[in-house]
């Protein structure tokens, strides 16, 4: 069993940015009254275009069944709640070529995420609601998308305490 780890920018490092409310890279602008939270992802596309989606997905439920993960070789991809939904996000090292052993975070409602390029991640898991998601990727030509299916699905169980907005 995998226990969902509440999302962190620390913990999530190695598998993308988590893009949320932050002192980083602040400023005032709008005649004071806006502040602009700058540059919080790194898009990064091989070739093509980025693009805006929206992605609307069904709600999934703990204890959650992981039984199939993708990666997108030729760019990043971000995923940006529109409608007040956590999301389950489950990522795995790649282990030369192959999804290795997933892990598991809940990001909050008020929680974005972009993914690295190349990244094993799962499926859209919006968590006991359906999820509305502005998505920035990739855009052009050939498949930018390999997808492997677990012979046996891992069980993700809620983390001991959410820390919901």
């Amino acid at each position: 069993m995998i226990v969902a780890q509440p999302l962190t920018a620390d913990a999530f490092s190695a598998f993308g940015d988590v893009i949320e409310l932050t002192d980083r890279d602040s400023l005032t602008i709008n005649d004071g009254m806006c502040q602009r939270h700058h540059d919080l992802a790194h898009l990064d596309f091989s070739d093509g275009k980025a693009g805006i989606s929206l992605f609307d997905g069904k709600a999934r439920q703990f204890p959650y069944s992981l039984d199939l993960v993708e990666r997108h070789p030729f760019g990043s991809q971000a995923f940006i709640p529109m409608n007040n939904v956590p999301l389950l996000i489950t990522v795995c090292p790649d282990e030369n070529g192959h999804p290795g052993t997933p892990q598991a975070f809940l990001a909050r409602a008020d929680q974005a995420v972009n993914l690295h390029r190349g990244t094993w991640h799962g499926v859209l898991a919006p968590i006991g609601a359906q999820g509305l998601y502005a998505v920035v990727d990739r855009i052009g030509a050939g498949s930018n998308l390999e997808e492997v299916r677990f012979e046996k699905p891992y069980r993700i169980s809620a983390p001991n305490s959410t820390n919901q907005k």
